[in-house]
């Protein structure tokens, strides 16, 4: 091959090289930033959802609280003083549209404004359901109140009705203290929800009766009946009629304490176009960049190789010699770049190698089972041990699978640096290594996670797991000087036994993620033993 030759080869193929690099990398890291941020975007809908229900019931619970103790002051049966009392709150609450005292014929004997004073209400279920006891009614208009109640132009208001009997000293029902709300404080918590959201472009929210009817949402769908399912609670990724796609988290309110709930359900929802423009910006950089890297490499590939193939044509004719086998050859020592008389001794140790290869390939296979930064096995190497030593003529006996995540780590990381947290890793992987029997194996599985794998073998005592995990937690929360610093993590384990758990060791180790992610959960620093009762749904709500 000329020089000429191969410049343009190395340059060509540096070019091809990078670019498709670029371009693999490009769809593989926006493939998964997509998947994050699908998944992030979905959490955040299911947690508006939730925020935005539990809202509505704490609201409505707080309400029917202050009627039903309003109700029991005795001195609200005398007009006068119920008059005075209830223009005082309608004061101070702007969202009572209307209050009022009726006596035991439904006559309106006080209310807010002098509205209704005097009318007979005695069929309307404020009065009807009030006599009886505590009652909240659904969203529904009023019709009587249309026109004296401020309310959007040309519509009828809209209430939530909360009353309760006033009873004599028998307990007998001799009238009702009943309070319309307007309908417009829930719309203000939505308003008030979205704004506190600021770039969440396309976010919607809706709340929807106990039929699936739409109270507050768009304009064009208050009314309608909403096409999903109010029983899927959570978040997904659906198809909505309009042809768009959505990220939709829906939750159901289910009261609060001793009060019921209506059946609303809260719905938030964001285009999923929101995740691939996103996503897709990060591709176009990627590629760009990688283009212009593919340029920049060829270039230097094109001036490197010049230099590469002067000495090395010398090469190539000191081993055609040797090939044709010309005695007493040898690699010349040429000049140009340290890299090419290392070439020459790297040919030559590479004989050497070849009659040493068995050597060779068990140093490699240690290398490749062996975590590079605390020395202990690595996830490659555990996963091969745990189904061997639960398998075939290791099957014979049990095993205790733990799982064993830091907790605090994050922090340090962030806050000394990737080195720091380095140091931390390494301390408390020879901390683990010291701990085990010679026949248990505990492995690193990547950043702060830790596995180890506990055989207990025919003849053989079984250890304390219980007391071992203690053991583990209080060693591994040992302070750690870093830098001159001390820091400390905490610890977090998961436990599972084989075959006790179950025979499928994939299962048991999920049941050990389970227990992990339990211990998490309920408050860190401690060890939780999978039971029955735990499901893997308690992985992913965790």
């Amino acid at each position: 091959m000329s020089s000429l030759g191969l410049r343009a080869t190395v340059a060509a193929t540096t070019a091809i090289l990078v670019l498709g690099l670029t371009l693999a990398k490009g769809l593989f890291v926006g493939s998964q930033a997509e998947q994050v941020l699908t998944r992030e975007i979905g959490d955040s809908m299911a947690e508006l959802s939730q925020s935005l229900a539990r809202q509505l019931d704490a609201t409505m619970w707080a309400r029917a609280n202050q009627i039903a103790a309003l109700a029991q002051i005795d001195s609200l049966k005398d007009p006068a003083v119920a008059q005075a009392t209830i223009d005082e709150l309608k004061r101070r609450d702007p969202t009572i549209a209307w209050m009022g005292v009726t006596d035991r014929q439904g006559n309106v004997v006080a209310a807010s404004g002098g509205l209704l004073l005097g009318k007979n209400i005695a069929t309307r279920p404020v009065h009807v359901e009030g006599m009886k006891g505590l009652f909240v009614g659904d969203v529904h208009e009023a019709v009587a109140l249309k026109g004296k109640v401020p309310h959007l132009p040309g519509e009828t208001p809209k209430f939530v009705d909360v009353s309760a009997a006033l009873r004599d000293a028998e307990g007998t029902a001799v009238g009702a203290f009943a309070v319309h709300y307007s309908w417009e404080w829930a719309r203000a918590t939505l308003r008030e929800l979205i704004s506190s959201l600021p770039g969440r472009e396309g976010l919607t929210l809706y709340i929807l009766s106990a039929d699936g009817t739409v109270l507050i949402g768009p304009d064009e769908a208050v009314g309608t009946v909403l096409p999903i399912d109010r029983n899927k609670e959570g978040w997904s990724l659906a198809r909505w009629p309009d042809g768009g796609s959505y990220l939709t988290g829906i939750a159901r309110g289910r009261g609060l304490y001793d009060y019921a709930g209506l059946g609303w359900t809260a719905v938030a929802r964001q285009p999923a176009n929101a995740v691939y423009g996103e996503t897709g910006r990060l591709r176009l950089t990627i590629i760009v960049v990688g283009a212009g890297l593919a340029v920049l490499f060829s270039v230097l590939g094109w001036l490197a190789a010049g230099r590469i193939a002067r000495p090395l044509v010398a090469i190539a004719d000191a081993a055609e010699r040797i090939r044709r086998g010309e005695q007493g050859v040898a690699f010349p020592n040429v000049g140009g770049t340290t890299e090419i008389g290392r070439l020459s001794a790297s040919l030559r140790d590479l004989i050497d190698s070849l009659t040493n290869k068995d050597a060779a390939l068990m140093r490699l296979e240690d290398i490749a089972y062996e975590d590079r930064l605390t020395g202990l096995p690595n996830r490659r190497y555990f996963e091969q041990y745990v189904d061997a030593s639960t398998s075939g003529d290791g099957g014979d006996g049990s095993a205790t699978m733990m799982y064993l995540d830091l907790d605090g780590f994050k922090p340090i990381n962030d806050r000394l640096g990737h080195d720091a947290g380095d140091v931390v890793l390494r301390q408390v992987g020879r901390r683990l290594a010291a701990i085990f029997r010679d026949d248990d194996v505990v492995a690193r599985l990547g950043g702060d996670e830790f596995a180890a794998i506990l055989p207990r073998r025919t003849g053989r005592t079984a250890p304390d797991t219980g007391v071992l995990a203690a053991r583990i937690i209080a060693t591994v929360n040992e302070p750690v000087s870093v830098g001159g610093e001390t820091v400390r993590v905490g610890c977090s384990i998961g436990l599972a036994s084989w075959p006790d758990d179950s025979t499928d060791m994939a299962t048991v180790m999920r049941h050990a993620d389970v227990a992990l992610y339990k211990a998490k959960r309920d408050g860190r620093n401690r060890a939780v033993r999978w039971t029955p009762e735990l499901t893997d749904s308690d992985t992913a709500s965790g």
